[in-house]
């Protein structure tokens, strides 16, 4: 961008050494390099933005070519799902549950009564009823 060598450097400092003296000088160049940092930041936050802005863009395009390429894809999975969930909804339906039972008590269901333990009136329906009291 600029071409400044050494040369150019010391010509400058040596006019800014004449026109404001050893005194002024100090303050001169700490002024003179805030604004060149101020500048240098400014212009670092602009070229980041830019950057952020480049890169959401393409990132936009890149969706949008997802999105429609995508599209007919998640729309068939979708149906499918839908196909299937109306299946299994048939199918509870149309199996010999009780009246009163749900389709979600279905699955918890024991698959046959051999399986199932002994029944409510195999039970004791206390510890007492079945031991003889010790106590006595």
């Amino acid at each position: 961008m600029f071409d400044i060598g050494f040369l150019e450097l010391m010509i400058c400092g040596v006019i800014a050494l004449l026109v404001l003296g050893p005194e002024r000088l100090p303050g001169a160049a700490r002024t003179a390099g805030r604004w060149v940092g101020r500048a240098r930041s400014m212009v670092s936050q602009f070229s980041t933005e830019l950057d952020r802005q480049l890169q959401a863009e393409e990132l936009r395009e890149q969706l949008r070519q997802a999105g429609d390429v995508g599209l007919d894809d998640v729309k068939k999975t979708v149906t499918d799902a839908l196909d299937e969930a109306k299946k299994f909804e048939h199918f509870l339906t149309s199996a010999d549950l009780p009246a009163n039972a749900s389709p979600a008590a279905a699955d918890t269901a024991p698959a046959s009564r051999d399986d199932s333990g002994p029944t409510a009136d195999q039970i004791p329906a206390s510890p007492t009823d079945s031991a003889p009291d010790s106590r006595k």
